[in-house]
């Protein structure tokens, strides 16, 4: 019995090569999601459903100092509740017996300042996932910097934040 073996060469036009390199841009971006390949991107998204309210609600924002009045700020008013103060760039901690934490929102691995959440005594930055104890040291990177934190005291039911 006879075996043909035929062989056909060529060259693609530019042009279709192209197209496959996009197509194949196409298909990858599909499969993993456009997410996978802008993960670390310096843009800042919009604050997350996460993130409690700020502003407001009894709490004011100088340029040296955030106060907080706890009687009307209910999320930091008892242990384990937190607040964003969008305004003023802070995480702000309720540590139970009258001990605050506070610290920069500004994430040290690519200044997101707006995307945490908080659970188990731990801030994650959703942005990349970058996650901090209530002193602020790292515990997980991409961050390597440890978050900034502030001075807080409490007199009666006012809390104040020193931003310098």
């Amino acid at each position: 019995m006879k075996t043909l073996t035929e062989i056909k060469t060529g060259e693609l036009s530019t042009a279709r090569r192209d197209f496959i390199k996009k197509s194949g841009a196409l298909a990858a971006m599909s499969l993993f999601g456009v997410a996978f390949f802008t993960s670390c991107s310096s843009d800042d998204p919009a604050p997350g459903p996460t993130n409690p309210p700020a502003t407001g609600n009894g709490i004011t924002v100088t340029s040296s100092t955030v106060t907080v009045n706890l009687d009307l700020a209910t999320a930091l008013a008892t242990a384990g509740g937190w607040a964003l103060v969008i305004e003023a760039k802070v995480l702000i901690v309720n540590l139970g017996n009258n001990a605050f934490s506070a610290l920069t929102s500004v994430c040290t691995h690519s200044q997101c300042d707006r995307n945490w959440t908080f659970g188990s005594n731990i801030f994650t930055c959703t942005c990349h996932g970058s996650r901090f104890n209530t002193e602020g040291v790292v515990l997980n990177g991409p961050a390597i910097q440890p978050l900034r934190s502030y001075a807080t005291s409490l007199n009666n039911r006012t809390l104040t934040v020193n931003l310098t």
